[in-house]
């Protein structure tokens, strides 16, 4: 095997990781803080015309204070559509409409609610681990095949697998990183 074809592996095996950080990312983002966050809406989805579409390609969505989000609808008709939707998903939320612009207060957490979200933000987390670390898995069964099968050396099989380990170890530290973010934001520690 070609030094260009460990290549190839490593950009695989990079690609892959990257995709479970960026999973954790969106996961993460979707829990609520106490502070809006439009990404908290992210898996709000409305009924508009004739099919299901996500929130923020039927509404303006903004942030003009801290604790309140306001979701501006590109058709009015859709108003109420919207509402119900916020209302209806597993986010807790109260939105208010004026007839124009729907305001979503951002209701503050109780310290149990708090405790709670801090769990689910770990095991969010370590599912995002669990998926770097099956990548490493099939990177070093990999990296072993094509030793067996003489493709490459065992100093490039070594060489390969410290280099799977070292990619793993910073994917899995992004993602502590991202937990340790979302746990500040949600028990100030």
């Amino acid at each position: 095997m070609e030094f260009n074809d460990l290549k190839g592996l490593f950009g695989v095996v990079k690609t892959r990781m990257d995709v479970s950080i960026e999973r954790v990312r969106k996961d993460l983002a979707n829990v609520r803080t106490g502070r809006a966050s439009v990404g908290m809406l992210d898996g709000i989805h409305v009924e508009a015309y004739g099919s299901k579409m996500p929130l923020n390609q039927v509404a303006v969505l903004s942030i003009p204070e801290p604790a309140l989000m306001v979701a501006q609808p590109f058709d009015p008709s859709l108003l109420a559509v919207i509402e119900k939707a916020i209302r209806t998903s597993d986010l807790s939320l109260n939105p208010q409409s004026d007839g124009k612009v729907i305001r979503i207060p951002i209701p503050s957490l109780t310290e149990e609610r708090r405790k709670e979200l801090s769990r689910h933000v770990h095991k969010q987390a370590e599912e995002g681990r669990n998926g770097v670390r099956q990548v490493r898995r099939d990177a070093n069964d990999r990296l072993k095949k094509l030793l067996k099968e003489h493709t490459i050396s065992e100093d490039d099989e070594r060489k390969g697998l410290e280099q799977v380990q070292k990619m793993t170890d910073d994917h899995v530290k992004m993602i502590d990183e991202l937990q340790a973010k979302k746990d500040q934001e949600l028990l100030g520690k």
